[in-house]
Protein backbone atom coordinates (compact mmCIF):
# COMPACT_ATOMS: atom_id res chain seq x y z
CA UNK A 1 0.00 0.00 0.00
CA UNK A 2 0.77 3.84 -0.83
CA UNK A 3 0.58 4.73 3.08
CA UNK A 4 4.06 3.31 3.85
CA UNK A 5 5.58 3.87 6.76
CA UNK A 6 7.64 6.84 5.95
CA UNK A 7 4.34 8.48 4.51
CA UNK A 8 2.82 7.75 8.26
CA UNK A 9 5.97 9.46 9.61
CA UNK A 10 5.17 12.99 7.45
CA UNK A 11 1.67 12.31 8.54
CA UNK A 12 2.54 12.33 12.34
CA UNK A 13 4.64 15.39 12.15
CA UNK A 14 2.05 17.38 10.01
CA UNK A 15 -0.72 16.14 13.05
CA UNK A 16 2.30 17.25 15.60
CA UNK A 17 2.23 20.62 14.71
CA UNK A 18 -1.38 21.52 14.87
CA UNK A 19 -2.67 19.18 17.52
CA UNK A 20 -0.65 18.56 20.13
CA UNK A 21 -1.92 20.30 23.08
CA UNK A 22 -5.66 20.14 21.89
CA UNK A 23 -8.68 18.89 23.53
CA UNK A 24 -11.19 16.31 22.95
CA UNK A 25 -14.13 17.69 22.09
CA UNK A 26 -16.10 15.05 20.59
CA UNK A 27 -15.68 11.06 19.49
CA UNK A 28 -17.83 9.53 16.57
CA UNK A 29 -17.92 6.41 14.81
CA UNK A 30 -19.73 6.56 11.80
CA UNK A 31 -19.30 3.18 10.93
CA UNK A 32 -17.99 0.13 11.86
CA UNK A 33 -14.39 0.72 11.17
CA UNK A 34 -13.87 4.56 11.66
CA UNK A 35 -13.32 6.73 14.36
CA UNK A 36 -13.54 10.36 14.23
CA UNK A 37 -12.20 12.32 17.60
CA UNK A 38 -13.14 16.31 17.10
CA UNK A 39 -10.51 18.36 18.50
CA UNK A 40 -10.29 22.46 19.99
CA UNK A 41 -6.80 23.28 18.70
CA UNK A 42 -4.79 26.99 18.87
CA UNK A 43 -5.76 27.21 15.58
CA UNK A 44 -9.44 25.86 15.49
CA UNK A 45 -11.37 22.92 15.10
CA UNK A 46 -10.09 19.98 13.85
CA UNK A 47 -11.26 16.56 12.84
CA UNK A 48 -9.10 13.75 13.42
CA UNK A 49 -9.90 10.66 11.30
CA UNK A 50 -8.93 7.09 12.47
CA UNK A 51 -9.54 3.86 9.84
CA UNK A 52 -9.21 0.81 10.45
CA UNK A 53 -10.76 -0.20 7.13
CA UNK A 54 -9.35 -3.08 4.84
CA UNK A 55 -8.31 -1.13 1.65
CA UNK A 56 -8.10 2.27 2.95
CA UNK A 57 -6.68 2.36 6.74
CA UNK A 58 -5.08 5.84 7.64
CA UNK A 59 -4.99 8.25 9.68
CA UNK A 60 -5.32 11.97 9.05
CA UNK A 61 -7.30 15.20 9.65
CA UNK A 62 -10.45 15.25 7.15
CA UNK A 63 -12.65 17.88 6.06
CA UNK A 64 -15.49 16.04 5.03
CA UNK A 65 -17.17 13.77 7.66
CA UNK A 66 -18.97 10.24 6.94
CA UNK A 67 -22.70 10.78 8.14
CA UNK A 68 -23.07 9.40 12.28
CA UNK A 69 -25.58 6.96 12.93
CA UNK A 70 -28.74 7.80 15.21
CA UNK A 71 -27.17 5.37 18.18
CA UNK A 72 -23.00 5.75 19.01
CA UNK A 73 -21.89 1.99 18.80
CA UNK A 74 -20.44 0.74 22.27
CA UNK A 75 -17.17 1.42 21.44
CA UNK A 76 -17.72 4.70 20.39
CA UNK A 77 -19.06 5.10 23.99
CA UNK A 78 -16.06 4.08 26.00
CA UNK A 79 -13.85 6.34 24.10
CA UNK A 80 -16.56 9.03 24.95
CA UNK A 81 -15.91 8.17 28.34
CA UNK A 82 -12.43 7.81 28.24
CA UNK A 83 -10.43 10.11 26.46
CA UNK A 84 -13.29 12.94 26.29
CA UNK A 85 -12.04 15.88 27.67
CA UNK A 86 -8.74 14.45 27.25
CA UNK A 87 -5.61 16.53 26.65
CA UNK A 88 -3.67 15.25 23.42
CA UNK A 89 0.31 15.28 24.71
CA UNK A 90 1.90 13.44 22.61
CA UNK A 91 2.38 11.51 18.86
CA UNK A 92 5.01 8.67 18.42
CA UNK A 93 5.49 6.18 16.00
CA UNK A 94 6.94 2.89 16.26
CA UNK A 95 9.94 3.12 14.19
CA UNK A 96 9.35 3.39 10.67
CA UNK A 97 6.03 0.62 10.97
CA UNK A 98 2.45 1.76 10.41
CA UNK A 99 1.60 1.97 13.69
CA UNK A 100 1.33 5.36 15.45
CA UNK A 101 0.45 6.01 19.15
CA UNK A 102 -1.48 8.79 20.07
CA UNK A 103 -1.36 10.00 23.77
CA UNK A 104 -4.11 11.61 26.06
CA UNK A 105 -3.71 12.79 29.52
CA UNK A 106 -7.52 12.41 31.26
CA UNK A 107 -9.27 12.50 34.65
CA UNK A 108 -11.21 9.67 35.32
CA UNK A 109 -14.47 9.64 37.66
CA UNK A 110 -12.31 9.55 40.74
CA UNK A 111 -10.68 12.80 39.80
CA UNK A 112 -7.21 11.58 39.03
CA UNK A 113 -5.19 11.98 35.83
CA UNK A 114 -4.35 8.96 33.96
CA UNK A 115 -2.61 8.40 30.45
CA UNK A 116 -5.00 6.84 27.46
CA UNK A 117 -3.33 5.32 24.77
CA UNK A 118 -5.15 5.21 21.26
CA UNK A 119 -3.19 3.30 18.86
CA UNK A 120 -3.45 2.73 15.32
CA UNK A 121 -2.33 -0.23 13.59
CA UNK A 122 -2.26 0.03 9.71
CA UNK A 123 -1.86 -2.96 8.25
CA UNK A 124 -4.08 -3.94 5.27
CA UNK A 125 -6.90 -5.77 6.39
CA UNK A 126 -5.44 -6.61 9.61
CA UNK A 127 -5.81 -3.15 10.29
CA UNK A 128 -7.06 -2.04 14.00
CA UNK A 129 -7.79 0.89 16.60
CA UNK A 130 -6.66 -0.15 20.48
CA UNK A 131 -7.33 0.83 23.38
CA UNK A 132 -4.94 1.15 26.06
CA UNK A 133 -3.66 2.33 29.74
CA UNK A 134 -0.69 1.41 31.54
CA UNK A 135 0.29 -1.16 28.73
CA UNK A 136 -2.99 -3.46 29.28
CA UNK A 137 -5.62 -3.20 26.76
CA UNK A 138 -9.08 -1.67 27.86
CA UNK A 139 -10.78 -2.57 24.30
CA UNK A 140 -10.42 -2.68 20.75
CA UNK A 141 -12.07 -1.65 17.27
CA UNK A 142 -11.69 -5.54 16.25
CA UNK A 143 -10.99 -7.99 19.39
CA UNK A 144 -8.67 -10.90 17.68
CA UNK A 145 -9.14 -13.96 19.93
CA UNK A 146 -7.86 -17.43 19.82
CA UNK A 147 -10.22 -18.77 17.06
CA UNK A 148 -8.97 -15.46 15.10
CA UNK A 149 -5.17 -15.63 15.90
CA UNK A 150 -3.02 -18.00 18.06
CA UNK A 151 0.40 -15.65 17.81
CA UNK A 152 -1.17 -12.18 19.20
CA UNK A 153 -4.30 -11.43 21.05
CA UNK A 154 -6.28 -8.70 21.46
CA UNK A 155 -8.75 -8.92 23.98
CA UNK A 156 -10.09 -6.53 27.07
CA UNK A 157 -7.77 -6.64 30.19
CA UNK A 158 -4.84 -8.67 28.60
CA UNK A 159 -1.27 -6.62 27.98
CA UNK A 160 -0.80 -5.03 24.98
CA UNK A 161 2.37 -6.70 22.49
CA UNK A 162 3.09 -4.88 19.81
CA UNK A 163 3.04 -6.79 16.29
CA UNK A 164 5.65 -8.98 15.62
CA UNK A 165 8.55 -7.13 14.16
CA UNK A 166 9.86 -7.52 10.62
CA UNK A 167 13.27 -8.71 9.97
CA UNK A 168 14.09 -5.28 7.91
CA UNK A 169 16.99 -2.07 8.11
CA UNK A 170 15.14 0.86 9.74
CA UNK A 171 16.27 3.62 7.33
CA UNK A 172 16.74 6.04 10.42
CA UNK A 173 19.25 4.00 11.90
CA UNK A 174 20.94 2.02 9.46
CA UNK A 175 23.47 3.91 6.84
CA UNK A 176 23.17 3.72 3.03
CA UNK A 177 26.02 1.71 2.98
CA UNK A 178 24.69 -0.87 4.88
CA UNK A 179 21.39 -1.04 2.75
CA UNK A 180 23.36 -1.33 -0.40
CA UNK A 181 25.41 -3.84 1.27
CA UNK A 182 22.49 -6.04 2.44
CA UNK A 183 21.27 -5.55 -1.07
CA UNK A 184 23.86 -6.80 -2.68
CA UNK A 185 24.14 -9.97 -0.67
CA UNK A 186 20.73 -11.11 -1.04
CA UNK A 187 20.98 -14.98 -2.47
CA UNK A 188 19.66 -14.40 -5.79
CA UNK A 189 19.54 -12.09 -8.46
CA UNK A 190 15.75 -9.75 -8.23
CA UNK A 191 14.99 -6.83 -9.54
CA UNK A 192 16.03 -3.95 -7.39
CA UNK A 193 13.02 -2.42 -6.11
CA UNK A 194 12.10 -6.04 -5.02
CA UNK A 195 15.26 -6.01 -3.31
CA UNK A 196 14.18 -2.79 -1.53
CA UNK A 197 11.38 -4.02 -0.50
CA UNK A 198 12.90 -6.97 1.41
CA UNK A 199 15.29 -4.80 3.09
CA UNK A 200 14.18 -1.74 4.17
CA UNK A 201 11.01 -1.13 6.79
CA UNK A 202 8.15 0.47 6.02
CA UNK A 203 8.33 1.56 2.53
CA UNK A 204 5.68 0.93 -0.32
CA UNK A 205 6.04 -0.42 -3.95
CA UNK A 206 5.63 3.15 -5.35
CA UNK A 207 8.35 4.12 -3.54
CA UNK A 208 10.86 1.26 -4.57
CA UNK A 209 10.32 1.86 -8.00
CA UNK A 210 11.15 4.89 -7.95
CA UNK A 211 14.24 4.26 -6.36
CA UNK A 212 14.86 1.97 -9.06
CA UNK A 213 14.39 4.08 -11.92
CA UNK A 214 16.37 6.88 -10.30
CA UNK A 215 19.27 4.52 -9.85
CA UNK A 216 18.86 2.20 -13.17
CA UNK A 217 15.17 1.39 -14.78
CA UNK A 218 15.22 -2.51 -14.69
CA UNK A 219 18.39 -2.93 -12.48
CA UNK A 220 18.86 -5.78 -10.29
CA UNK A 221 20.55 -5.79 -6.40
CA UNK A 222 23.64 -7.16 -8.11
CA UNK A 223 25.18 -3.23 -8.46
CA UNK A 224 28.73 -2.64 -9.17
CA UNK A 225 30.79 0.52 -9.62
CA UNK A 226 28.78 3.65 -11.01
CA UNK A 227 25.74 2.01 -10.04
CA UNK A 228 26.21 1.40 -6.82
CA UNK A 229 27.55 4.78 -5.83
CA UNK A 230 24.56 6.04 -7.54
CA UNK A 231 22.14 3.89 -5.21
CA UNK A 232 24.29 4.80 -1.95
CA UNK A 233 23.09 8.59 -3.07
CA UNK A 234 19.74 8.28 -3.09
CA UNK A 235 19.71 6.09 -0.42
CA UNK A 236 21.53 9.26 1.34
CA UNK A 237 19.08 11.48 -0.50
CA UNK A 238 16.17 9.01 0.92
CA UNK A 239 17.62 8.64 4.79
CA UNK A 240 17.35 12.71 4.78
CA UNK A 241 13.97 12.81 3.33
CA UNK A 242 12.73 10.59 6.15
CA UNK A 243 14.47 11.72 9.06
CA UNK A 244 13.30 15.41 8.30
CA UNK A 245 10.07 14.72 6.63
CA UNK A 246 10.73 17.19 3.71
CA UNK A 247 8.80 15.18 1.26
CA UNK A 248 5.69 16.47 -0.21
CA UNK A 249 2.41 14.68 -0.78
CA UNK A 250 1.85 13.95 -4.46
CA UNK A 251 -0.63 12.34 -6.21
CA UNK A 252 -0.27 10.10 -9.13
CA UNK A 253 -3.75 10.49 -12.02
CA UNK A 254 -4.73 7.76 -14.61
CA UNK A 255 -5.64 9.40 -18.22
CA UNK A 256 -8.96 9.05 -17.43
CA UNK A 257 -8.80 11.54 -14.37
CA UNK A 258 -8.99 9.03 -12.05
CA UNK A 259 -6.11 9.11 -9.08
CA UNK A 260 -4.37 5.89 -8.96
CA UNK A 261 -1.59 6.15 -5.87
CA UNK A 262 -0.18 8.87 -3.92
CA UNK A 263 3.46 8.99 -2.24
CA UNK A 264 5.57 11.69 -0.01
CA UNK A 265 8.05 12.43 -2.70
CA UNK A 266 7.73 13.46 -6.38
CA UNK A 267 7.37 10.95 -8.70
CA UNK A 268 9.00 10.32 -12.22
CA UNK A 269 8.88 6.82 -12.90
CA UNK A 270 5.63 7.16 -15.03
CA UNK A 271 6.97 9.87 -17.69
CA UNK A 272 4.18 10.91 -19.71
CA UNK A 273 1.85 8.31 -18.90
CA UNK A 274 0.25 9.73 -15.53
CA UNK A 275 -0.20 13.07 -14.22
CA UNK A 276 1.56 14.18 -10.82
CA UNK A 277 0.21 16.66 -8.81
CA UNK A 278 0.99 18.46 -5.25
CA UNK A 279 -1.42 18.29 -2.29
CA UNK A 280 -1.60 21.31 0.25
CA UNK A 281 -1.22 18.41 2.87
CA UNK A 282 -0.71 14.98 3.52
CA UNK A 283 -3.75 14.91 5.44
CA UNK A 284 -5.38 16.56 2.02
CA UNK A 285 -4.05 14.26 -0.30
CA UNK A 286 -5.74 11.27 1.47
CA UNK A 287 -9.06 13.23 1.92
CA UNK A 288 -8.69 13.51 -1.58
CA UNK A 289 -7.50 10.06 -2.77
CA UNK A 290 -10.24 8.28 -0.68
CA UNK A 291 -12.99 10.11 -0.28
CA UNK A 292 -15.51 9.21 -3.34
CA UNK A 293 -14.09 5.75 -2.70
CA UNK A 294 -15.23 5.21 1.08
CA UNK A 295 -18.25 7.65 0.18
CA UNK A 296 -19.55 4.32 -2.04
CA UNK A 297 -17.99 2.06 0.21
CA UNK A 298 -19.61 3.12 3.29
CA UNK A 299 -23.30 3.57 1.61
CA UNK A 300 -22.81 -0.16 0.07
CA UNK A 301 -22.40 -0.99 3.41
CA UNK A 302 -25.16 0.66 4.57
CA UNK A 303 -27.79 -0.25 2.12
CA UNK A 304 -26.52 -4.06 1.81
CA UNK A 305 -30.35 -4.90 4.33
CA UNK A 306 -32.22 -3.07 2.03
CA UNK A 307 -30.40 -4.28 -0.99
CA UNK A 308 -30.53 -7.75 -0.06
CA UNK A 309 -34.36 -7.63 0.72
CA UNK A 310 -35.46 -5.72 -2.41
CA UNK A 311 -33.24 -8.13 -4.69
CA UNK A 312 -34.90 -11.23 -2.82
CA UNK A 313 -38.60 -9.52 -3.29
CA UNK A 314 -37.36 -9.23 -7.54
CA UNK A 315 -36.58 -13.27 -7.30
CA UNK A 316 -39.81 -13.65 -5.78
CA UNK A 317 -41.93 -11.99 -8.14
CA UNK A 318 -39.86 -13.09 -11.07
CA UNK A 319 -40.57 -16.77 -10.26
CA UNK A 320 -43.93 -16.66 -9.48
CA UNK A 321 -45.22 -14.00 -12.39
CA UNK A 322 -43.37 -17.42 -14.67
CA UNK A 323 -45.46 -19.89 -13.32
CA UNK A 324 -48.50 -17.21 -13.89
CA UNK A 325 -47.22 -17.56 -17.50
CA UNK A 326 -46.96 -21.07 -17.43
CA UNK A 327 -50.16 -21.56 -16.22
CA UNK A 328 -51.66 -19.17 -18.74
CA UNK A 329 -50.75 -21.08 -21.71
CA UNK A 330 -52.48 -24.36 -20.80
CA UNK A 331 -55.42 -22.00 -20.67
CA UNK A 332 -54.65 -21.39 -24.43
CA UNK A 333 -56.28 -24.94 -24.83
CA UNK A 334 -59.60 -24.44 -23.93
CA UNK A 335 -61.26 -25.09 -26.99
CA UNK A 336 -60.11 -28.46 -27.17
CA UNK A 337 -62.19 -28.54 -23.80
CA UNK A 338 -65.57 -27.20 -24.73
CA UNK A 339 -65.39 -29.22 -28.37
CA UNK A 340 -64.58 -32.67 -26.53
CA UNK A 341 -67.59 -31.47 -24.41
CA UNK A 342 -70.11 -30.38 -27.12
CA UNK A 343 -69.21 -33.79 -29.28
CA UNK A 344 -69.66 -35.75 -26.13
CA UNK A 345 -73.20 -34.43 -25.31
CA UNK A 346 -74.00 -35.21 -28.97
CA UNK A 347 -73.12 -38.56 -28.32
CA UNK A 348 -74.26 -39.66 -25.24
CA UNK A 349 -76.26 -42.66 -26.56
CA UNK A 350 -73.06 -44.01 -28.16
CA UNK A 351 -71.24 -44.05 -25.05
CA UNK A 352 -71.00 -46.57 -22.85
CA UNK A 353 -71.06 -46.18 -18.90
CA UNK A 354 -67.85 -47.45 -17.63
CA UNK A 355 -65.51 -46.64 -20.70
CA UNK A 356 -62.53 -45.29 -20.78
CA UNK A 357 -62.78 -43.11 -24.35
CA UNK A 358 -65.28 -43.13 -27.27
CA UNK A 359 -64.15 -42.30 -30.69
CA UNK A 360 -66.90 -39.85 -32.34
CA UNK A 361 -67.30 -37.95 -35.65
CA UNK A 362 -65.94 -34.07 -35.11
CA UNK A 363 -68.28 -32.04 -36.92
CA UNK A 364 -66.19 -29.22 -35.91
CA UNK A 365 -63.88 -30.45 -37.86
CA UNK A 366 -64.56 -29.86 -42.21
CA UNK A 367 -62.83 -33.15 -42.73
CA UNK A 368 -65.35 -34.76 -39.89
CA UNK A 369 -62.20 -36.42 -38.84
CA UNK A 370 -62.60 -38.92 -35.73
CA UNK A 371 -61.88 -37.42 -32.82
CA UNK A 372 -61.15 -39.92 -29.42
CA UNK A 373 -62.57 -38.57 -26.49
CA UNK A 374 -60.50 -39.62 -23.00
CA UNK A 375 -63.50 -40.55 -20.44
CA UNK A 376 -63.44 -41.09 -16.63
CA UNK A 377 -65.18 -44.40 -16.44
CA UNK A 378 -66.09 -43.73 -12.15
CA UNK A 379 -69.06 -41.55 -13.45
CA UNK A 380 -71.50 -41.23 -16.50
CA UNK A 381 -71.07 -39.98 -20.11
CA UNK A 382 -73.49 -37.04 -19.26
CA UNK A 383 -71.35 -36.05 -16.23
CA UNK A 384 -68.04 -36.76 -18.51
CA UNK A 385 -69.57 -34.07 -20.79
CA UNK A 386 -70.42 -31.60 -17.67
CA UNK A 387 -66.71 -31.80 -16.58
CA UNK A 388 -65.47 -30.71 -19.76
CA UNK A 389 -67.48 -28.21 -19.53
CA UNK A 390 -66.74 -26.93 -15.92
CA UNK A 391 -63.01 -27.43 -17.10
CA UNK A 392 -63.51 -25.08 -20.04
CA UNK A 393 -65.47 -22.59 -17.96
CA UNK A 394 -62.49 -22.84 -15.41
CA UNK A 395 -59.44 -22.69 -17.93
CA UNK A 396 -61.53 -19.15 -19.62
CA UNK A 397 -61.74 -17.90 -16.40
CA UNK A 398 -58.64 -18.65 -15.04
CA UNK A 399 -56.85 -16.76 -18.31
CA UNK A 400 -58.50 -13.80 -17.64
CA UNK A 401 -57.73 -13.75 -13.79
CA UNK A 402 -54.10 -14.61 -14.93
CA UNK A 403 -53.71 -11.83 -17.09
CA UNK A 404 -54.88 -9.40 -14.35
CA UNK A 405 -52.37 -11.01 -12.20
CA UNK A 406 -49.24 -10.89 -14.26
CA UNK A 407 -49.81 -7.36 -15.14
CA UNK A 408 -50.27 -6.57 -11.73
CA UNK A 409 -46.81 -8.34 -11.05
CA UNK A 410 -45.13 -6.95 -13.59
CA UNK A 411 -46.12 -3.54 -12.20
CA UNK A 412 -45.11 -4.48 -8.91
CA UNK A 413 -41.69 -6.14 -10.22
CA UNK A 414 -41.04 -2.42 -12.02
CA UNK A 415 -41.93 -0.65 -8.60
CA UNK A 416 -39.20 -2.58 -6.73
CA UNK A 417 -36.97 -2.58 -9.23
CA UNK A 418 -36.93 1.18 -9.14
CA UNK A 419 -36.57 1.25 -5.56
CA UNK A 420 -33.96 -0.64 -5.96
CA UNK A 421 -32.32 2.10 -8.36
CA UNK A 422 -33.03 4.52 -5.93
CA UNK A 423 -31.17 2.85 -2.84
CA UNK A 424 -28.10 2.09 -5.04
CA UNK A 425 -28.11 5.98 -6.06
CA UNK A 426 -28.50 7.03 -2.06
CA UNK A 427 -26.05 9.14 -0.88
CA UNK A 428 -27.08 9.88 2.81
CA UNK A 429 -28.27 7.73 5.36
CA UNK A 430 -31.54 10.47 5.69
CA UNK A 431 -32.16 8.78 2.30
CA UNK A 432 -32.22 5.81 3.10
CA UNK A 433 -34.51 6.43 5.95
CA UNK A 434 -36.89 8.01 3.71
CA UNK A 435 -36.81 4.68 1.17
CA UNK A 436 -37.22 2.43 4.05
CA UNK A 437 -40.39 4.91 5.16
CA UNK A 438 -41.82 4.10 1.62
CA UNK A 439 -40.94 0.28 1.80
CA UNK A 440 -42.84 0.15 5.35
CA UNK A 441 -46.14 2.13 4.04
CA UNK A 442 -46.19 -0.56 0.95
CA UNK A 443 -46.15 -3.61 3.16
CA UNK A 444 -42.28 -4.69 2.37
CA UNK A 445 -41.08 -3.85 5.72
CA UNK A 446 -42.82 -4.10 9.09
CA UNK A 447 -43.26 -1.31 11.50
CA UNK A 448 -41.15 -0.99 14.25
CA UNK A 449 -42.98 -1.29 17.53
CA UNK A 450 -42.98 1.80 19.58
CA UNK A 451 -42.89 5.62 18.68
CA UNK A 452 -42.27 5.46 15.14
CA UNK A 453 -40.61 8.92 14.23
CA UNK A 454 -41.26 10.37 10.96
CA UNK A 455 -37.91 11.11 9.10
CA UNK A 456 -37.45 14.69 8.28
CA UNK A 457 -38.04 15.32 4.44
CA UNK A 458 -34.94 16.21 2.32
CA UNK A 459 -35.95 18.54 -0.41
CA UNK A 460 -34.84 17.72 -3.73
CA UNK A 461 -31.63 18.00 -5.65
CA UNK A 462 -31.35 21.44 -6.68
CA UNK A 463 -29.40 22.88 -10.10
CA UNK A 464 -29.68 25.97 -11.99
CA UNK A 465 -29.18 25.73 -15.94
CA UNK A 466 -26.50 28.17 -17.12
CA UNK A 467 -29.16 30.47 -18.33
CA UNK A 468 -30.94 30.77 -15.07
CA UNK A 469 -33.29 28.05 -15.03
CA UNK A 470 -34.10 26.05 -11.77
CA UNK A 471 -33.59 22.23 -12.28
CA UNK A 472 -35.39 20.02 -9.56
CA UNK A 473 -34.36 16.37 -9.46
CA UNK A 474 -36.14 13.87 -7.18
CA UNK A 475 -34.21 11.66 -4.49
CA UNK A 476 -37.15 8.88 -4.00
CA UNK A 477 -40.54 7.66 -5.43
CA UNK A 478 -42.84 9.47 -2.87
CA UNK A 479 -40.22 12.80 -3.48
CA UNK A 480 -40.67 12.08 -7.39
CA UNK A 481 -44.30 12.10 -6.76
CA UNK A 482 -44.53 15.40 -4.78
CA UNK A 483 -41.89 16.91 -7.00
CA UNK A 484 -44.24 16.13 -10.10
CA UNK A 485 -47.57 16.53 -8.70
CA UNK A 486 -47.47 19.00 -5.85
CA UNK A 487 -44.24 21.52 -6.82
CA UNK A 488 -44.30 21.85 -10.47
CA UNK A 489 -46.34 23.88 -12.33
CA UNK A 490 -48.31 22.84 -15.29
CA UNK A 491 -46.43 24.92 -17.80
CA UNK A 492 -43.09 23.20 -15.89
CA UNK A 493 -41.00 21.22 -18.36
CA UNK A 494 -40.79 17.25 -16.56
CA UNK A 495 -38.20 15.02 -17.81
CA UNK A 496 -37.45 10.99 -17.25
CA UNK A 497 -35.09 8.55 -19.29
CA UNK A 498 -37.15 6.74 -21.50
CA UNK A 499 -38.09 3.16 -20.49
CA UNK A 500 -35.50 3.56 -18.02
CA UNK A 501 -35.67 3.72 -14.06
CA UNK A 502 -34.64 7.07 -12.85
CA UNK A 503 -35.94 10.25 -10.92
CA UNK A 504 -37.87 12.73 -12.29
CA UNK A 505 -36.53 15.78 -13.23
CA UNK A 506 -38.27 19.33 -13.60
CA UNK A 507 -37.41 22.81 -15.20
CA UNK A 508 -39.44 25.61 -13.26
CA UNK A 509 -40.41 28.25 -15.63
CA UNK A 510 -41.50 31.34 -13.41
CA UNK A 511 -43.87 32.27 -16.34
CA UNK A 512 -40.43 32.48 -18.88
CA UNK A 513 -40.33 30.43 -21.92
CA UNK A 514 -37.92 27.13 -21.03
CA UNK A 515 -34.92 27.12 -23.52
CA UNK A 516 -33.48 24.02 -24.96
CA UNK A 517 -30.26 24.67 -22.85
CA UNK A 518 -31.78 24.19 -20.39
CA UNK A 519 -33.75 21.30 -21.63
CA UNK A 520 -30.47 19.46 -22.48
CA UNK A 521 -29.08 19.93 -19.30
CA UNK A 522 -32.00 18.57 -17.40
CA UNK A 523 -32.07 15.94 -19.96
CA UNK A 524 -28.25 15.31 -18.65
CA UNK A 525 -28.92 15.70 -14.93
CA UNK A 526 -31.95 13.31 -15.52
CA UNK A 527 -29.96 10.47 -17.09
CA UNK A 528 -27.39 10.84 -14.53
CA UNK A 529 -30.06 10.37 -11.86
CA UNK A 530 -31.25 6.66 -13.54
CA UNK A 531 -30.28 3.39 -13.87
CA UNK A 532 -28.15 4.73 -17.06
CA UNK A 533 -25.97 6.40 -14.98
CA UNK A 534 -22.81 5.00 -16.56
CA UNK A 535 -24.23 4.75 -20.51
CA UNK A 536 -23.88 6.98 -23.52
CA UNK A 537 -26.43 8.50 -25.92
CA UNK A 538 -29.50 8.05 -23.41
CA UNK A 539 -33.24 8.87 -24.10
CA UNK A 540 -34.81 11.22 -22.60
CA UNK A 541 -38.07 11.82 -22.53
CA UNK A 542 -39.77 15.69 -21.73
CA UNK A 543 -43.21 16.83 -22.05
CA UNK A 544 -45.05 19.62 -19.95
CA UNK A 545 -46.30 19.12 -16.41
CA UNK A 546 -49.75 19.12 -17.37
CA UNK A 547 -49.40 16.37 -19.67
CA UNK A 548 -48.28 14.05 -16.91
CA UNK A 549 -50.91 12.61 -14.67
CA UNK A 550 -50.68 9.49 -12.24
CA UNK A 551 -53.20 6.19 -12.69
CA UNK A 552 -55.65 5.71 -9.34
CA UNK A 553 -54.11 3.04 -7.28
CA UNK A 554 -50.31 3.22 -8.91
CA UNK A 555 -47.32 3.13 -6.85
CA UNK A 556 -45.24 5.82 -5.93
CA UNK A 557 -43.63 7.46 -8.51
CA UNK A 558 -45.22 5.35 -11.22
CA UNK A 559 -47.14 7.95 -13.87
CA UNK A 560 -48.12 8.36 -17.44
CA UNK A 561 -47.34 10.85 -19.83
CA UNK A 562 -48.12 12.09 -23.45
CA UNK A 563 -47.44 14.48 -25.85
CA UNK A 564 -43.55 13.92 -25.37
CA UNK A 565 -40.75 14.39 -27.13
CA UNK A 566 -37.17 12.99 -26.68
CA UNK A 567 -33.69 13.58 -26.65
CA UNK A 568 -30.70 11.72 -26.62
CA UNK A 569 -28.04 12.87 -23.81
CA UNK A 570 -24.77 11.88 -22.05
CA UNK A 571 -25.20 11.60 -18.41
CA UNK A 572 -23.45 14.32 -16.44
CA UNK A 573 -24.23 15.78 -12.93
CA UNK A 574 -22.67 19.37 -13.85
CA UNK A 575 -24.67 21.87 -16.20
CA UNK A 576 -23.43 21.04 -19.53
CA UNK A 577 -24.71 23.83 -22.34
CA UNK A 578 -22.72 22.80 -25.31
CA UNK A 579 -25.65 20.29 -26.86
CA UNK A 580 -28.57 21.57 -28.49
CA UNK A 581 -32.36 20.03 -28.78
CA UNK A 582 -32.51 18.25 -31.96
CA UNK A 583 -36.46 19.28 -33.77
Amino acid sequence: MALDGIFLRHIKNELETEAIGARVSQVYQPNRDELIIALRTYKGNKKLLLSARANSPRVNFCENTPENPAQPPMFCMLLRKKIGGGKLVSIRQQDCDRIIFFEFECVNELGDVMMISVICEIMGMYSNIIVVSNGVIIDSLKRVDLSMSSRRLVLPNIKYELPEAQDKLNILNATPVEIAELIKNLDSEIPLNKALMRVIQGVSPIVCRELEYRVCEGATNRLNGVLYDKLITELAHFKNTAENCTGKPCVIYRDDGKPMDFSFMAVEQYSGFAKVEQCESFSNLLDVFYNARDTRERMRVKTQDLTKLLSNICERISRKIAKQQAELSECANREHLRICGDLLQANLYRVERGAQFVDVENFYDENGATLRIKLNPAISPAANAQKYYKDYQKAKNAEHILKEQIEKGKRELNYVDSVLDTVNRAETEKELAQIRDELTEQGYLHRQKGKHKQPAALPPIEFESSDGFKILVGRNNRQNDSLTLKTASKNDIWLHTKDIHGSHTIIIGNGREISDTAIIEAAQLAAYHSKAQNSNQVPVDYTFVRYVSKPSGAKPGMVIYVNNKTVYVTPCNKINNKQRVKP
